[in-house]
């Protein structure tokens, strides 16, 4: 009994280890994501009208994108070094297939991200701007490219393909790499990860673009910006519901409990309610209050209101005939909150995003005066910028500035959901948690390294904050010569070989 508490402590203190350090990491990841594109968007307005707006919203962006993307690259480095340390059995199984995508997101993502990101930045009196535009491109494919493939490796976890078991070794080997990168739970995965990081930089373009407005600053530049975050919140908030439920349904194909764990069912119901709200008692393994939605639990699952889903108390009896005898539940209050904060803060900010656009809308009557009367333009458009000052004024730009957390909320519980709805495995059916965990590494040396992470992360978490924050409160940058007039051809202008290289700001 006590080795068996002793294993649970190993297992319990490795899991938060690298709970901590991912949702840590995670933060960063979305925004980064998200922004990368929205910036190499506004640079492609820029390219093409040659406004200063779009090239000052360029820059200004920019540098909070530089800031956040530095800073994932600091906490992401870690992750991997979490395998060979706290995880090493469970490397040493799925090393061959695991590693696999991990490879291709080094060898290629790595190289568009960071020999690019270098180019866009040193660049901007070096390159011509088309050329340059095509560096901070390029960045954004290698961020796409990088989580697809960090997203497949997690979805083998949580549906093994392509690989078979070498009984003479022990270990799983890779048989087809690309039934890995392309099954459906990895692409499902991947469109419900991305449109929640565009949902992400949405959010954070419009609090940080609403701030300025309401206070009469950088208007055209934060117009812009307002508008583009708010359409960008629209679109993907409604992306994310779809993939979202393409993702459960394949979820419930797949992960039974995981799913039952959501909803807190516990018996088996056709038609299943989708729960609202609902306090149980684990041990005995029913809801003492439930607050539920007839049939829309299968719906979700089935496309129809009265399919049968299966309830915990029978999937853990499936899963115990199927694997031997062991609770196969997850934390049951954990799946089932978790999922609703999920929804509800990305949902939130979807609705925050839709309410903006209504109360940003652009007057009929200003365009047709501005057809009618054109020497009236400045006059109409100080009019046009007064009012949405004035209609972002009080509670308005409250709600947007507390907006920039919700959908890093969302991504935070929804990747534990994820990963300790999948519980009690490391890779489901396959390796059960437990049997991952490092043989050597002791309870000690695990609290001592949690801790200092813990802390440096909490040091480099007030350093990025007050970053990002010292620079979105500065605003645009103001233009120079040269960046009104870039050079046309690559190496820019060198009839002065001693000038300083310029920085990207």
């Amino acid at each position: 009994m006590q080795l068996i508490d002793l294993a649970l402590a190993d297992e319990t203190l490795a899991r938060w280890q690298f709970g901590i350090t991912t949702v840590y990491h995670f933060l960063f990841v979305p925004l980064t994501i998200s922004l990368a594109a929205l910036v190499a968007g506004l640079q492609t307005a820029w390219v093409r009208t040659r406004k200063e707006t779009y090239l000052r919203a360029t820059k200004f962006w920019g540098k909070l994108f530089l800031i956040n993307i530095a800073m994932g690259v600091v906490t992401g480095i870690l992750q991997e070094f979490q395998f060979g340390m706290n995880w090493s059995d469970y490397s040493r199984f799925v090393g061959d297939v695991f590693g696999a995508p991990l490879a291709f997101e080094a060898l290629i993502a790595f190289f568009f991200e960071s020999t690019f990101i270098g180019l866009w930045i040193f660049g901007w009196d070096k390159l011509p701007p088309r050329i340059h535009l095509a560096t901070i491109w390029m960045v954004s494919i290698g961020t796409v490219l990088s989580a697809y493939f960090i997203l497949a490796a997690n979805s083998w976890m949580q549906h093994p393909v392509g690989y078979t078991i070498n009984e003479e070794s022990g270990r799983a080997e890779l048989t087809d790499f690309l039934h890995v990168l392309t099954q459906n739970t990895a692409v499902a995965q991947f469109a419900h990860t991305i449109t929640a990081a565009f949902l992400t930089g949405g959010a954070f373009m419009v609090g940080i673009a609403a701030w300025h407005l309401a206070r009469r600053r950088h208007i055209p530049v934060m117009r812009v910006s307002l508008r583009l975050g708010l359409v960008t919140m629209v679109v993907a908030g409604l992306l994310t519901a779809v993939s979202g439920d393409r993702l459960a349904k394949i979820m419930y194909d797949q992960q039974p409990m995981k799913m039952a764990a959501a909803e807190a069912l516990w018996e088996t119901e056709g038609p299943a309610p989708f729960s609202l709200f609902a306090i149980g008692d684990v041990d005995e393994g029913h809801n003492d209050v439930a607050i539920e939605v007839p049939g829309l639990l299968s719906f979700l699952a089935h496309d129809n209101f009265s399919e049968e889903v299966p309830g915990i108390n029978d999937t853990n009896e499936a899963l115990q005939e199927q694997f031997g005898p062991g609770d196969y539940r997850p934390n049951i209050p954990l799946a089932y909150w978790s999922f609703r904060w999920m929804i509800g803060f990305g949902m939130t900010s979807a609705a925050l995003g839709a309410a903006g656009l209504w109360l940003t809308r652009r007057r009929l009557w200003l365009a047709e005066e501005l057809r009618t009367a054109p020497d009236e333009r400045p006059r109409l458009v100080l009019t046009r910028d007064r009012e949405l000052g004035e209609r972002l004024s009080g509670w308005w730009w409250k709600l947007a500035v507390l907006t920039m957390l919700f959908p890093l909320i969302a991504n935070a519980w929804g990747w534990i959901f994820t990963e300790t709805g999948r519980q009690p495995w490391a890779v489901y059916g396959v390796l059960p948690t437990s049997a991952g965990v490092s043989p050597g590494v002791s309870q000690g040396e695990v609290i001592l390294s949690m801790s200092v992470y813990t802390l440096l992360y909490a040091a480099l978490a007030v350093i990025e904050v007050r970053l990002l924050v010292k620079y979105a409160k500065a605003g645009p940058p103001e233009l120079t010569d040269a960046d009104r007039n870039p050079p046309t051809r690559i190496g820019g202008d060198l009839r002065d070989p001693d000038r300083p290289m310029a920085f990207s700001y």
